[in-house]
């Protein structure tokens, strides 16, 4: 049982939750609390390493409890969380969904979860978008993390439509023909000119107010077009 603050292990496991560059450099990222372990084993996504609260009778290593509270970022701290090694995929169709400076990790867990929701098939992650393996977006994800492709970078699929509040052909008035990719942008910037240019299209949600937040928008936009291209 891990008894000692001073543990490198529980060392470890604060660098993969707080420094991007360790994860890069590591290649793996931290999952906390039960639900997202068992999404993980579900999705056949094997442990580096399993933490546990002595005494939770849960399997993995037993941490004394207000260790394990200190090394992870939950608030109220978890029972169990565990290390694994990250996932990169290609690309790929029928439905793919592209964030182009989605900054912010709760959106990019947000739109993960969003993506399995609705049948996306896979998650790619451009400029400036947040890193997927990090623990908000990882908590974001509500274990979608392990469910859906993701990809950094790499050649779109099929039709790229870019969502462009109030430009282009209604969302609605799209019926998609084989593979198609979304483009989202950020919250505030939207997509680029030039990436909206080098898109075989623009559409938009129409909708009442100015605009909706990346997460909101893509979870819309993967409902118009997800239950399309699944029933074509």
């Amino acid at each position: 049982m891990i008894t000692s603050t001073h543990n490198n292990k529980l060392k470890e496991i604060r660098k993969l939750r707080m420094r991007k560059r360790w994860r890069e450099r590591s290649g793996r990222f931290v999952a906390e609390g039960e639900d997202l372990l068992k999404a993980a084993d579900a999705a056949g996504w094997r442990a580096v390493e399993r933490y546990v609260a002595a005494g939770s009778g849960l399997a993995g290593t037993e941490v004394e409890p207000k260790l394990l509270e200190s090394a992870s970022g939950i608030a109220s701290g978890t029972r169990a969380l565990a290390v694994y090694e990250e996932r990169w995929a290609e690309p790929r169709g029928p439905l793919c969904v592209y964030l182009h400076g989605v900054h912010d990790p709760g959106n990019v867990g947000a739109i993960l979860r969003s993506a399995q929701a609705f049948g996306a098939s896979s998650v790619v992650l451009g400029p400036g978008s947040a890193d997927p393996f990090g623990p908000k977006a990882v908590r974001a994800s509500m274990g979608a993390i392990f469910g859906v492709p993701v990809a950094n970078g790499g050649d779109l699929p099929g039709t790229k439509i870019a969502l462009v509040p109030g430009a282009g052909t209604s969302l609605r008035e799209i019926a998609p023909a084989g593979d198609v990719t979304l483009l989202i942008g950020a919250e505030r910037e939207g997509l680029p000119d030039e990436v909206v240019a080098g898109a075989d299209q623009a559409a938009h949600i129409p909708i009442h107010s100015h605009s909706l937040n990346a997460a909101m928008a893509a979870t819309v936009a993967l409902y118009e077009l997800g239950h399309r291209i699944s029933g074509a």
